[in-house]
């Protein structure tokens, strides 16, 4: 059965239908979920603290092995850049996980998910935390084509990096969670490079932390942002006005099919930058797909409360969603 569950979480107190406030967890995350289940038309409520994740592979951090700055492609005499999170070698290859940073399409670094990236390295995980080129010096579909080639680039060096190709996971927050909704759901849209044409750019299940998924709708539209505009107007170097099909084009959504891979879509109630009707949208549009998805909104939480500097608290909904699927 394939189904969407949507999860509700508060900061401040009640919520209409739910029993229970909640307990706040170091930096604000929480440890008491109360789950609207959706699934075929039923309704169940349930009020629970996420499970600890136990890791059949525990390591060291300080054991992690980590390569700074490997090029994965090149743009003029520039290099597209990676940083790798490796635990030591096993008998078995082990997934991976690719993490890509926010920053609204026109800043940001592959640095902002280091901490992220060992803890998840720890857990068993191959990490690669990934630069892209930037907007409005480059502009859609550059930073698409770039995320694509760091998964296909991947796959191609598996064997040096001790990675199970068929079990590649991807986390991404607002211009990140954009990206790896475009990983789990869209074909690789710029294949010439011969040494990569052979490897699937497409990713085994996602994490979308309030990453935009429809920029069709009207601009003019309740809870869209003049900021959220101007951005969009950076990211693709025209208004959706002067090019709607770009906008269509670019749109995560128009993609869903019920070949998508299992996601995990996290968003706060009170985001004025990505309205969280983006991500319940992509969520209804996946469920309605056959796809297997879940929708985590937090109570009253802002546009960037995801807080890699504290993973354990900031991923622990992700923690055990990578565990259940990827299985280190």
């Amino acid at each position: 059965m394939r189904w969407c569950m949507r999860s509700v979480r508060s900061s401040s107190g009640n919520l209409a239908g739910t029993e229970k406030a909640l307990i706040m967890r170091k930096r604000g995350m929480l440890t008491y979920v109360c789950a609207i289940l959706l699934a075929l038309g039923s309704v169940g409520v349930s009020c629970a603290a996420p499970r600890d994740v136990t890791h059949a592979d525990s390591i060291p951090l300080n054991t992690i092995h980590v390569d700074k700055d490997v090029a994965y492609g090149t743009v003029g005499n520039a290099s597209l850049l990676l940083d790798v999170f490796q635990p030591a070698a096993s008998a078995a290859k082990r997934p991976a996980i690719v993490l890509i940073h926010g920053g609204g399409f026109i800043f940001g670094d592959k640095t902002f998910y280091g901490p992220m990236g060992r803890e998840l390295a720890g857990k068993g995980y191959v990490v690669f935390s990934i630069n892209y080129r930037l907007a409005p010096v480059f502009r859609y579909p550059a930073q698409l084509d770039d995320a694509q080639r760091a998964v296909r680039w991947i796959r191609a060096h598996a064997e040096t990096y001790h990675v199970d190709p068929d079990r590649i996971g991807a986390l991404g927050d607002s211009a990140g969670g954009y990206l790896v909704s475009m990983l789990g759901l869209r074909d690789t849209r710029n294949n010439e490079d011969p040494a990569l044409a052979s490897f699937s750019s497409r990713v085994q299940c996602v994490v979308d932390f309030y990453g935009p998924s429809d920029f069709t709708l009207p601009v003019d539209a309740p809870g869209v942002s003049p900021q959220a505009i101007e951005l969009l107007k950076a990211f693709f170097g025209k208004t959706q006005a002067q090019a709607p099909d770009l906008y269509r084009e670019g749109s995560p959504i128009r993609y869903v099919t019920k070949q998508a891979p299992p996601f995990l879509i996290v968003h706060g109630t009170a985001d004025t930058l990505v309205p969280p009707d983006q991500s319940t949208r992509l969520c209804d549009a996946l469920k309605a797909a056959g796809a297997n998805v879940t929708l985590s909104l937090f109570y009253k939480y802002p546009h960037g409360f995801l807080t890699p500097s504290d993973p354990k608290a900031a991923g622990a909904l992700a923690d055990e969603f990578f565990l259940r699927l990827l299985k280190p």
